[in-house]
């Protein structure tokens, strides 16, 4: 039996998995990583990607930081692909109890999961600061330069920036669904970004399952290791 065939029989026997992923999951749909060699980390701008995409700079440049924002953060027409589908079969199948995604780009709603926590938030929810009046990404998209309510406050994204802290509420309940998982499988992400990559600690099980395409700082940790694209590894549930 090899990691993936081990991998779908532990799956077949466990009714209480949580599944921990980042940017990898959405690649297949188009959207561009941080970190691979053609990720955002590694193009050309006048500043780095995670300069920009911080609090200070969208205070101190917001026109700069739509800039980049609307170009490179937003992909309206991107459709879930073969893990989001798969992911949420297994919710639908009772298996899947919680999704705790890094990505912000809502396509685990868009593929059918229902209890998906989103550590970094949503580029489809966006408030203004003055009088928090709700708007969607069209409202982003569609705007010349920094996007302004009617109100005259500005439209922020409800992402979470560099240096910026994550919402306590979606931490909480990361930690409880990690900690009573009988299976944690973590997908698509180089656990480098903290504090989202430490939350994979709380769990106490031993199914820890590493499903990604390099080398990690968990992999010496993990159960069952498997260094292959996620749509491989997925595509078994929904042939």
């Amino acid at each position: 039996m090899n990691n993936i065939e081990q991998f779908v029989d532990w799956v077949d026997k466990c009714d209480n998995i949580v599944f921990f992923g980042g940017a990898g999951v959405s690649t297949e749909s188009g959207i561009p990583d941080f970190r691979s060699p053609d990720g955002l980390y590694n193009q050309k701008y006048k500043y780095p990607p995670e300069t920009i995409i911080s609090h200070s700079f969208y205070l101190r440049y917001p026109e700069e930081f739509y800039r980049f924002y609307k170009d490179k953060m937003l992909y309206p027409d991107s459709e879930p692909g073969i893990t989001h589908l798969a992911l949420a079969k297994l919710e639908q199948q009772g298996k899947l109890k919680a999704v705790v995604t890094q990505n912000i780009d809502g396509l685990h709603q868009k593929a059918g999961n229902k209890n998906v926590i989103e550590l970094h938030g949503s580029v489809l929810r966006n408030y203004c600061e003055r009088c928090h009046r709700f708007y969607g990404m069209e409202s982003i998209i569609n705007s010349c330069g920094i996007p302004t309510c009617e109100c005259g406050g500005i439209i922020k994204p409800d992402v979470v920036l560099y240096e910026e802290g994550l919402d306590e509420d979606n931490i909480t309940a990361a930690i409880e669904y990690i900690r009573n998982a009988d299976m944690l499988v973590v997908g698509g992400t180089s656990l480098g970004v903290y504090p989202a990559a430490g939350l994979i600690d709380y769990y106490r099980g031993d199914k820890l399952v590493l499903i990604n395409k390099s080398q990690t700082p968990y992999d010496g940790k993990a159960d069952l290791l498997i260094n292959a694209p996620l749509a491989d590894v997925f595509g078994r549930f929904i042939e």
